[in-house]
């Protein structure tokens, strides 16, 4: 499990469209279709890592939360399934229901979208205003596997409060920190 940090995508980065495999639903969902009437969150996700084991239930609790305001969720797995198959659409569909995820989770089989989004790590989250602009990227919270500090999902949190008050997300953000992504090499 290799720490690695969020490229931290440059603030007011229009997001880059995708349309991608949903493993639950076995179709083809696109951007357009997620995004949330005022936000939208993209957080780049796979099944193995346990970082984002750590915080699997505060994703659904985010979603819960925040659906009903307004905001869109779509997860994505970018991970290569040749060397790593426990991330795979099948296993990505199982995950999904037994976490009782109620946003897309998609799968990025070229790993395309986690390049245009410069997503490093899982968990890796980005939001996005109404005009699909990036206003926030970087932690859930300070709980890592292993710290003992309670996962609460405090830094996306006060990033989407800000942004659904229409007040401006600070600068001042913190990277993510997770396993790699797994690129596929030629």
């Amino acid at each position: 499990m290799a720490n690695t940090a969020s490229n931290m995508l440059p603030l007011d980065s229009t997001a880059a469209y995708f349309e991608l495999l949903d493993s639950v639903s076995d179709r083809m969902i696109n951007l357009n279709q997620i995004k949330g009437k005022d936000a939208t969150v993209v957080f780049f996700i796979c099944n193995h890592c346990p970082f984002v084991i750590h915080v699997n239930q505060e994703l659904v609790n985010l979603a819960r939360d925040y659906q009903p305001k307004g905001v869109g969720f779509v997860a994505i797995s970018s991970n290569d399934v040749d060397n790593y198959p426990q991330d795979g659409p099948a296993l990505m569909k199982q995950v999904a229901l037994k976490e009782g995820y109620s946003f897309p989770y998609l799968y990025d089989e070229t790993q395309e979208v986690a390049l245009a989004y410069q997503a490093a790590c899982t968990p890796d989250f980005f939001v996005f205003d109404k005009e699909m602009k990036l206003k926030y990227r970087g932690q859930l919270d300070d709980s890592r596997p292993g710290n003992n500090r309670p996962v609460t999902g405090a830094d996306l949190r006060n990033a989407l409060d800000l942004l659904l008050a229409g007040k401006g997300v600070t600068a001042i953000q913190k990277p993510s920190m997770g396993c790699n992504i797994k690129w596929k090499h030629d």
